[in-house]
């Protein structure tokens, strides 16, 4: 049997960490076998679902790395791959069902239906249709369509039958029919449930393995059932579990960003984040935390997806994420980097090319330690601004030093000697002024560090004259004489 796996996000926002996470596994385990991943549009929810948001959902995955075989976009011998394009489909099915006496038509109203759960809830029930309208004759169904009710499809749940769901990652989950109750199948403006469109669409696309998240676990005996009545041959599935925030309550914009496309925004590499989704939730068969696609691939299996709650720990996204950000060439991670210098105004976009060289250079000095690509704009504007601001109380206490006017005087004089600031050179100078002055280590490189910068942290000293270059460090001391005195 060939496998064969499918993402079937609804477009009604934009990518969630979590649909991303099932989009990854669902991948993973298609590759892993040699089989086919699918990417199948469920807009069956018309009010909420837009191009717009499709687009974005699509962007996300191609950036993340998630290509599909087969779906919107790609085509494949199962199309339409939009619920919405699929629903005369749908409807021959629907007409089965009513053919077997598995389908009825409700009129119930939504005043109607609510009265019926604070009913069930009053008594400490388990709210459920509980099938007023099941056995309706032809009058009763003339007399509620002249009244202007709109009816939906019902799916009649056989009574006292024990489904068993067999899962790949929590093993056999039983349900009991009578705690479900006949539910809708088609809505009243003609178009389907997800729980009826996805049994005919995982049916018809020969989906073999039905990885999602737990959520859709309750989800599942309602589907099973509309398996069964139309005689389909069931899939495997997999509810993987759900991830909760560090406080392990569900997820939320309180334990950070929620989208994909937010971490793409703040200068997430796509390979960090994969790494991270991987293992929320599953564990490789060996000692180590940092992987690339490939590696996932060969060792992804469902054996090894954990049933218990995910948790979602941005320290350890950040700490993945900046592994792959060392692991990128200079030239790569300038590049990207680039974007980042634009909109903080450092650059503009047509002197990336001409800068390109110089641009290495500032990004090689504060790299190491960034957890994602944005945190460089606050670490680059020493290189980008002669018109130094000294507002750390320790930098300002630095300049108090009584020996520090002399010395930036000592030190101008040795830039003013210098032909080029060759890192080589400007070690030379430090060694002659240290010889002349007498003084060294953090009295001789603390004050040239906040006269240049106005902070007391950073890149190597060295490798800050360098890049910043002798006429701007001149005009940084012009600058410093002026303010100081």
């Amino acid at each position: 049997m060939e496998v064969r796996t499918r993402f079937a996000p609804s477009p009604t926002g934009h990518l969630h960490i979590g649909g991303a996470r099932t989009a990854l596994f669902n991948y993973l385990f298609a590759k892993r076998y040699g089989g086919k991943f699918i990417l199948r549009i469920e807009d069956t929810d018309l009010e909420r679902s837009s191009i717009e948001s499709e687009k974005v959902i699509i962007e996300s995955l191609r950036w993340l790395g998630i290509e599909w075989d087969e779906g919107v976009e790609v085509g494949g011998p199962y199309g339409p791959y939009r619920s919405t394009e699929r629903v005369d489909i749908y409807k021959k099915y629907v007409d089965v069902l009513f053919e077997k006496g598995y389908a009825y038509y409700c009129y119930c109203t939504e005043e109607e239906l609510e009265a019926q759960r604070q009913e069930l809830l009053s008594k400490g029930q388990m709210p459920r249709y509980l099938g007023k309208c099941r056995n309706l004759t032809e009058d009763q169904k003339r007399r509620f369509e002249q009244e202007g009710r709109k009816p939906t499809v019902r799916f009649k749940v056989p009574e006292g039958v024990k489904i068993v769901v067999h899962d790949l990652v929590r093993g056999d989950v039983e349900f009991l029919s009578d705690d479900i109750g006949d539910f809708v199948i088609v809505k009243s403006d003609g178009i389907p449930t997800y729980n009826f469109a996805v049994v005919i669409d995982d049916h018809l696309m020969k989906i073999s393995h039905v990885i999602r998240g737990e959520e859709h676990l309750s989800n599942t005996p309602r589907q099973i059932l509309i398996y069964d009545a139309l005689g389909f041959e069931l899939p495997q599935f997999a509810h993987v579990s759900l991830i909760l925030g560090k406080d392990r309550t569900k997820m939320s914009k309180r334990h950070g960003s929620t989208w994909v496309e937010q971490y793409k925004d703040q200068g997430y590499l796509k390979e960090g984040l994969i790494n991270f989704l991987a293992l929320l939730g599953w564990s490789p068969p060996e000692d180590r935390e940092i992987f690339d696609m490939e590696y996932l691939i060969e060792n992804f299996s469902l054996e090894r997806v954990s049933k218990n709650p995910a948790i979602f720990d941005i320290d350890k996204l950040n700490y993945i994420n900046s592994q792959h950000i060392k692991l990128k060439s200079l030239d790569e991670l300038t590049q990207m980097c680039i974007p980042y210098f634009v909109e903080a105004g450092y650059i503009k976009e047509d002197e990336a090319k001409s800068k390109f060289e110089w641009l290495k250079k500032v990004v090689k000095s504060v790299y190491e330690g960034l957890d994602y690509l944005s945190q460089i704009k606050d670490r680059v504007d020493i290189f980008f601004n002669n018109e130094v601001k000294v507002e750390e109380d320790e930098a300002k206490e630095v300049l108090k030093w009584e020996h520090v006017k002399d010395l930036i005087s000592v030190f101008e004089n040795k830039i003013k000697q210098v032909n080029e600031l060759t890192p080589e050179a400007i070690r030379l100078l430090f060694k002659e002024i240290q010889k002349e002055t007498g003084y060294k280590g953090k009295n001789l490189f603390m004050p040239i560090r906040v006269v240049l910068t106005g902070k007391t942290h950073g890149p190597e000293l060295v490798e800050i004259i360098e890049i910043v270059g002798k006429e701007n460090i001149l005009k940084r001391l012009e600058f410093f004489k002026t303010w100081y005195n």
